[in-house]
């Protein structure tokens, strides 16, 4: 079995892994280990580098026979995070998510060494978790058991490219958006319901970051081992 240990900004992604991606990478042979960012027994959120390098410093270093990814959104990066401020505000998403994570690959490689970081994957989800609900606008009303805001949420998804590309903003983000159609939306219980309905399939085929994550974490089937 291939152990992979996902770094998890906060409660809402860790039940993400646990609920829909643990099943279908188990049956391929990959065991997926979600731990939110930081000490244990908090509630994750504030991704500062420091506090990942030390958490991917314990995952490679202490677990050598592992691999390590990471599962936080851009949205809640400080500016001081690597490659956060290295593209103006109008750059693609995509360039957006690689400037963060190949500088991040750079600056922990700088600290455990090339050998240990071949058995990293970075990830950095644009812009929120939320985003991925999106994919299915009807599926995502249905899980968090209000139907009749389909329709808003579907005028939401249309908006834009993909469901990724839903903006970065405090008041345009995407849980900015759910918050003021659902005032009482509790964002691990809900986003986790809403992700159930929403189902893998839906998210894969509208957001090609998060898709190309799914490969390149699939593809370890057929990489030598750590």
């Amino acid at each position: 079995m291939i152990r992979v240990h996902v770094i998890c900004e906060g409660q809402t992604e860790e039940m993400f892994i646990n609920e829909l991606l643990l099943e279908p990478f188990m049956a391929r042979g990959i065991l997926l280990q979600p731990a939110l960012v930081g000490k244990p027994g908090h509630k994750g959120g504030n991704v500062k580098f420091e506090r990942i390098k030390a958490d991917v410093e314990n995952r490679l270093l202490g677990d050598r026979n592992a691999y390590c990814t990471t599962f936080f959104d851009y949205y809640g990066l400080p500016q001081s995070f690597p490659g956060k401020d290295a593209l103006p505000a109008e750059a693609s998403i995509k360039d957006k998510a690689q400037a963060v994570e190949q500088a991040l690959v750079a600056q922990l490689t700088r600290h455990l060494g090339e050998n240990a970081m071949r058995r990293f994957i970075p990830f950095v989800q644009m812009y929120e978790f939320e985003a991925l609900l999106f994919s299915d606008p009807a599926a995502f009303a249905q899980g968090v058991d209000k139907p009749e805001l389909a329709s808003s949420f579907t005028a939401i998804a249309e908006a834009f490219d993909t469901p990724e590309h839903i903006n970065n903003s405090p008041q345009t983000a995407p849980s900015k958006r759910i918050e003021q159609l659902i005032h009482d939306y509790e964002k691990p219980l809900m986003g986790a319901l809403a992700a159930l309905e929403v189902g893998l399939k839906a998210m894969s085929a509208r957001c090609p970051l998060f898709h190309h994550w799914l490969q390149r974490l699939e593809q370890l089937q057929t990489e030598p081992q750590a």
